[in-house]
C-alpha cells in the first residue's frame, strides 16, 4: 500500500538518499553536494525554498517529488517540478504518476499559470509518459547553468 503525503523534516535523511538515488541513475552521483542541514534549512528554516511530496509504503519513503514556485515574467506563478525519483526497485509501479499528480493538483490548487520540469534526453520511459499525458517537450530552449565557482568567478 502506497500513501502520496506532504513531505516533513523527518523525511529528509530518506529522501536525501533518493536524492543520491537519482544522481547514479543520472550518471552523475559525484554532483550530489547537498547536505542534510541545508535540506532541512532550506526546506523548514526561515525561507522556506522548497516543498516535496513522498511516497509511503510501510514507514520507509520509495519515493519523491520536490517543488518549488517560480515566476514568470510572461505567465506569473508557476510551479516547477526539480526532481521526481522512485526508488529502482519499485520504478514502473505507478508510483511516479501518483507523485507527478500529487505536484499537479498542488500546481492547480495554489493557481499556478505553469507546471514545468526538465528531462534527460535519453530518459525515455519518462519521455514515453510526458508525450502520453499531453505535455509539451520544447526542444527549442537550452538549459543554461552557472556553478558556485562559477557565480564566484564571475562576480569577483
Amino acid at each position: 500500500m502506497i500513501q502520496i503525503r506532504k513531505g516533513i523534516i523527518d523525511d529528509l535523511p530518506q529522501v536525501l538518499g533518493l536524492i543520491q538515488e537519482l544522481a547514479e541513475y543520472e550518471r552523475a552521483p559525484q554532483e550530489v553536494t547537498i547536505t542534510l542541514e541545508e535540506l532541512q534549512r532550506d526546506g523548514f528554516g526561515e525561507n522556506q525554498i522548497y516543498k516535496f511530496f513522498v511516497a509511503e509504503s510501510d514507514s520507509a519513503i520509495v519515493g519523491m517529488a520536490l517543488y518549488y514556485t517560480a515566476y514568470s515574467t510572461w505567465k506569473g506563478k508557476t510551479t516547477y517540478l526539480e526532481d521526481l525519483v522512485v526508488t529502482e526497485q519499485l520504478r514502473r509501479s505507478g508510483i511516479g504518476r501518483k507523485l507527478f499528480n500529487a505536484v499537479a493538483q498542488e500546481a492547480k490548487e495554489t493557481g499556478a499559470k505553469r507546471f514545468r520540469w526538465q528531462v534527460l534526453e535519453w530518459n525515455e520511459p519518462a519521455i514515453a509518459f510526458y508525450k502520453k499525458i499531453g505535455a509539451e517537450l520544447d526542444a527549442e530552449w537550452i538549459n543554461c547553468t552557472m556553478t558556485e565557482q562559477q557565480i564566484q568567478n564571475y562576480i569577483a
